[in-house]
Protein backbone atom coordinates (compact mmCIF):
# COMPACT_ATOMS: atom_id res chain seq x y z
CA UNK A 1 0.00 0.00 0.00
CA UNK A 2 1.29 3.43 -0.95
CA UNK A 3 1.96 6.04 1.74
CA UNK A 4 -0.04 8.54 -0.29
CA UNK A 5 -3.28 9.67 1.35
CA UNK A 6 -5.74 11.86 -0.53
CA UNK A 7 -8.71 13.64 0.95
CA UNK A 8 -11.41 14.07 -1.68
CA UNK A 9 -13.95 16.84 -1.17
CA UNK A 10 -17.27 16.92 -3.00
CA UNK A 11 -18.82 20.32 -3.70
CA UNK A 12 -21.29 19.32 -6.42
CA UNK A 13 -21.28 20.35 -10.05
CA UNK A 14 -21.92 18.36 -13.20
CA UNK A 15 -19.57 15.55 -12.16
CA UNK A 16 -22.03 14.53 -9.41
CA UNK A 17 -25.26 15.25 -11.26
CA UNK A 18 -27.82 12.49 -11.55
CA UNK A 19 -31.27 12.05 -12.95
CA UNK A 20 -34.04 13.45 -10.71
CA UNK A 21 -35.55 11.06 -8.18
CA UNK A 22 -39.00 12.65 -8.44
CA UNK A 23 -41.58 11.95 -11.11
CA UNK A 24 -41.91 14.35 -14.02
CA UNK A 25 -38.62 16.04 -13.12
CA UNK A 26 -36.54 17.49 -15.92
CA UNK A 27 -33.69 19.06 -14.03
CA UNK A 28 -30.71 17.04 -12.84
CA UNK A 29 -29.99 16.89 -9.14
CA UNK A 30 -26.66 16.53 -7.40
CA UNK A 31 -26.36 13.07 -5.90
CA UNK A 32 -23.74 10.96 -4.20
CA UNK A 33 -20.08 11.62 -4.86
CA UNK A 34 -18.81 10.37 -8.20
CA UNK A 35 -15.44 9.85 -6.53
CA UNK A 36 -16.65 6.79 -4.64
CA UNK A 37 -17.88 5.06 -7.80
CA UNK A 38 -14.68 5.91 -9.70
CA UNK A 39 -12.39 4.71 -6.91
CA UNK A 40 -14.31 1.44 -6.55
CA UNK A 41 -13.57 0.71 -10.22
CA UNK A 42 -9.83 1.38 -10.03
CA UNK A 43 -9.06 -0.29 -6.66
CA UNK A 44 -6.41 2.29 -5.65
CA UNK A 45 -3.32 1.40 -3.64
CA UNK A 46 -3.34 4.74 -1.82
CA UNK A 47 -5.51 5.54 1.19
CA UNK A 48 -8.28 8.11 0.95
CA UNK A 49 -11.30 9.65 2.56
CA UNK A 50 -14.25 11.43 0.98
CA UNK A 51 -15.86 14.47 2.57
CA UNK A 52 -18.90 16.37 1.30
CA UNK A 53 -18.56 20.13 1.76
CA UNK A 54 -21.84 20.89 -0.02
CA UNK A 55 -23.78 19.79 -3.10
CA UNK A 56 -24.32 22.78 -5.37
CA UNK A 57 -24.17 23.73 -8.98
CA UNK A 58 -21.03 25.85 -9.22
CA UNK A 59 -23.02 28.88 -10.40
CA UNK A 60 -24.69 28.82 -6.96
CA UNK A 61 -21.42 28.75 -4.99
CA UNK A 62 -20.83 32.03 -3.19
CA UNK A 63 -18.18 33.54 -0.93
CA UNK A 64 -19.72 31.91 2.14
CA UNK A 65 -19.35 28.48 0.49
CA UNK A 66 -15.75 29.22 -0.50
CA UNK A 67 -14.94 30.29 3.05
CA UNK A 68 -16.56 27.07 4.34
CA UNK A 69 -14.44 25.04 1.90
CA UNK A 70 -11.28 26.88 2.98
CA UNK A 71 -12.02 26.25 6.68
CA UNK A 72 -12.74 22.59 5.97
CA UNK A 73 -9.37 22.15 4.24
CA UNK A 74 -7.50 24.06 6.95
CA UNK A 75 -8.90 21.93 9.77
CA UNK A 76 -8.02 18.61 8.10
CA UNK A 77 -4.69 17.00 9.03
CA UNK A 78 -4.35 15.82 5.43
CA UNK A 79 -2.00 17.73 3.12
CA UNK A 80 -3.33 16.45 -0.23
CA UNK A 81 -6.83 17.30 -1.46
CA UNK A 82 -8.73 16.71 -4.66
CA UNK A 83 -11.92 18.76 -4.92
CA UNK A 84 -14.69 17.87 -7.34
CA UNK A 85 -16.33 21.09 -8.44
CA UNK A 86 -18.58 22.44 -11.16
CA UNK A 87 -16.63 23.74 -14.13
CA UNK A 88 -18.39 27.11 -14.46
CA UNK A 89 -16.69 28.58 -11.39
CA UNK A 90 -13.86 26.08 -10.87
CA UNK A 91 -11.18 28.66 -11.69
CA UNK A 92 -12.78 31.27 -9.43
CA UNK A 93 -12.71 28.89 -6.46
CA UNK A 94 -9.15 27.88 -7.33
CA UNK A 95 -7.99 31.50 -7.35
CA UNK A 96 -9.75 32.11 -4.01
CA UNK A 97 -7.95 29.14 -2.45
CA UNK A 98 -4.65 30.22 -3.99
CA UNK A 99 -4.94 33.61 -2.24
CA UNK A 100 -5.87 32.11 1.11
CA UNK A 101 -4.15 28.77 1.47
CA UNK A 102 -0.49 27.77 1.64
CA UNK A 103 1.27 24.60 2.74
CA UNK A 104 -1.26 22.14 1.24
CA UNK A 105 -1.74 20.59 -2.16
CA UNK A 106 -5.21 21.18 -3.60
CA UNK A 107 -6.27 20.01 -7.04
CA UNK A 108 -9.68 21.02 -8.36
CA UNK A 109 -11.37 19.03 -11.08
CA UNK A 110 -14.79 18.35 -12.51
CA UNK A 111 -16.50 17.11 -15.65
CA UNK A 112 -18.30 18.45 -18.69
CA UNK A 113 -20.76 15.55 -18.49
CA UNK A 114 -22.02 13.74 -15.36
CA UNK A 115 -20.00 10.73 -14.22
CA UNK A 116 -23.18 8.66 -14.62
CA UNK A 117 -23.02 9.18 -18.42
CA UNK A 118 -21.09 6.68 -20.54
CA UNK A 119 -19.25 9.45 -22.41
CA UNK A 120 -18.27 11.39 -19.28
CA UNK A 121 -14.81 12.85 -18.85
CA UNK A 122 -15.08 12.48 -15.05
CA UNK A 123 -12.84 9.42 -14.58
CA UNK A 124 -10.21 10.87 -16.92
CA UNK A 125 -10.10 14.16 -15.02
CA UNK A 126 -10.01 12.41 -11.63
CA UNK A 127 -7.18 10.19 -12.90
CA UNK A 128 -5.26 13.24 -14.07
CA UNK A 129 -5.71 14.81 -10.61
CA UNK A 130 -4.59 11.64 -8.82
CA UNK A 131 -1.51 11.40 -11.05
CA UNK A 132 -0.65 15.01 -10.25
CA UNK A 133 -1.14 14.38 -6.53
CA UNK A 134 1.66 11.80 -6.77
CA UNK A 135 4.19 14.36 -8.03
CA UNK A 136 3.26 17.84 -6.82
CA UNK A 137 4.03 19.01 -3.28
CA UNK A 138 1.93 22.08 -2.56
CA UNK A 139 -0.11 24.74 -4.30
CA UNK A 140 -3.53 25.10 -5.90
CA UNK A 141 -4.03 23.44 -9.28
CA UNK A 142 -6.71 22.74 -11.87
CA UNK A 143 -6.85 19.28 -13.50
CA UNK A 144 -9.04 19.36 -16.61
CA UNK A 145 -8.76 18.13 -20.19
CA UNK A 146 -5.60 16.14 -19.45
CA UNK A 147 -3.51 19.05 -18.18
CA UNK A 148 -2.46 20.37 -14.78
CA UNK A 149 -2.00 24.09 -14.27
CA UNK A 150 -1.97 26.54 -11.40
CA UNK A 151 -5.32 28.11 -10.61
CA UNK A 152 -3.93 31.55 -11.47
CA UNK A 153 -2.78 30.46 -14.92
CA UNK A 154 -5.85 28.38 -15.83
CA UNK A 155 -8.11 29.60 -18.62
CA UNK A 156 -11.20 28.23 -20.32
CA UNK A 157 -12.15 28.55 -23.96
CA UNK A 158 -15.74 29.84 -24.12
CA UNK A 159 -16.40 28.17 -27.47
CA UNK A 160 -15.12 24.68 -26.67
CA UNK A 161 -15.46 24.76 -22.85
CA UNK A 162 -11.96 23.24 -22.69
CA UNK A 163 -9.47 24.37 -20.08
CA UNK A 164 -6.00 25.39 -21.23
Amino acid sequence: MSKLKITFIQTGGTIDKDYPKTRNGWAFEIGDSAIQRILEKINPTFSYEIITAFKKDSLEIDSSDRNHLLALIQKQPSTIFIITHGTDTLIKTGKFLEKNLNEKLVILTGAQRPERFNNSDAAFNIGTAIGAANTLTKGIYIAMNGIIQTANSAKRDKKTDCFY
